[in-house]
């Protein structure tokens, strides 16, 4: 929370002025979307926010003014504290900047325009490579960086305006940003067994997602070594199905799964059994 002293009086934001109002303004008018308001670079920023952490994560820590609950949000996807706390840097550089703006003769080139939406695609990136994003969800995004290919006619003016010296800046290290972490994501593909076979190890679902490609070939291959299969074996996931299967389906039926209804349950099959002796071997005599 950053307090500033207005004359007598003194004012409070969330985090910094500039995320402050970008998300006021963005309340104030996401029912408008053709709105100039709508489409200025503050509301755009938090609708890629949204974008990536949903609104929820974005506005529920402004309403209850809850700083490290929004740093949290920002950084459940790999992203460190450092990056949030320099995105909210630059985001508040480039609102001191443009406020600057409004009132001169001659405008000031906003350095930040550039670096903020960098900062936001590292964000982005971080989401597409450890949890994967929808085809809709990463267009809608690059739709909103400022590139000379977005649909919206007010960012395309905007960054001819504000992007000087290369217009396709943004738009090139969103490629090379895609381009290089996909590559990254794809050394570290995991050879994954049903998470059935996992919980035989006592291994949950949330312990697997953590673990690298690397970690799961590793424990993958002391599975197969505690089935007595080689992991070299041309058949060997096929091997390990029967073997599950197999310790899934016990040779001996007569069970309920409760140790003491089986008692009973066997029993009263050894009386039942003693009796049809007992009526047999009378029939007989």
């Amino acid at each position: 929370m950053i307090y500033l002293i207005i004359g007598d009086s003194v004012k409070s934001y969330f985090i910094n002025e500039a995320i402050d109002k970008a998300i006021n303004d963005y309340i104030s008018s996401r029912d408008k979307e053709d709105s100039i308001l709508y489409n200025s670079f503050l509301v755009v920023v938090i609708r890629m926010l949204i974008n990536i952490y949903g609104e929820l994560d974005i506005i529920n820590p402004f309403q209850v003014k809850n700083e490290e609950s929004f740093d949290n949000n920002l950084m459940k996807y790999g992203a460190t504290l450092e990056q949030i706390t320099e995105f909210k840097r630059l985001f508040d550089g480039f609102y001191t900047i443009d406020k600057k703006n409004d009132n001169a003769i001659k405008r000031e080139v906003n350095p930040y325009f550039i670096e903020v939406q960098k900062l936001l695609i590292d964000l982005f990136t971080l989401k597409r490579v450890n949890f994967g994003l929808t085809a809709s969800d990463s267009k809608e995004f690059f739709d909103l960086l400022y590139t000379p290919g977005t649909s919206n006619v007010l960012r395309l003016s905007y960054n001819y305006l504000n992007a000087q010296d290369n217009i396709y800046e943004v738009a090139e290290y969103f490629k090379e940003a895609y381009a290089t972490k996909a590559k990254v994501k794809e050394e570290d593909k995991k050879d994954l067994f049903s998470f059935d076979v996992y919980r035989l190890f006592n291994y949950s679902i949330a312990d697997i997602s953590k673990m690298s490609g690397e970690e799961i070939t590793k424990l993958n291959n002391e599975i197969y070594e505690s089935f007595d299969i080689s992991s070299n074996a041309l058949n060997k996931e096929y091997l390990l199905n029967e073997k599950i299967k197999a310790l899934k389906s016990p040779k001996n039926p007569i069970t309920t799964g409760n140790g003491y209804v089986d008692i009973l349950l066997v029993m009263s099959i050894i009386v039942t059994t003693l009796m049809v002796i007992v009526i047999f071997g009378t029939i007989v005599i």
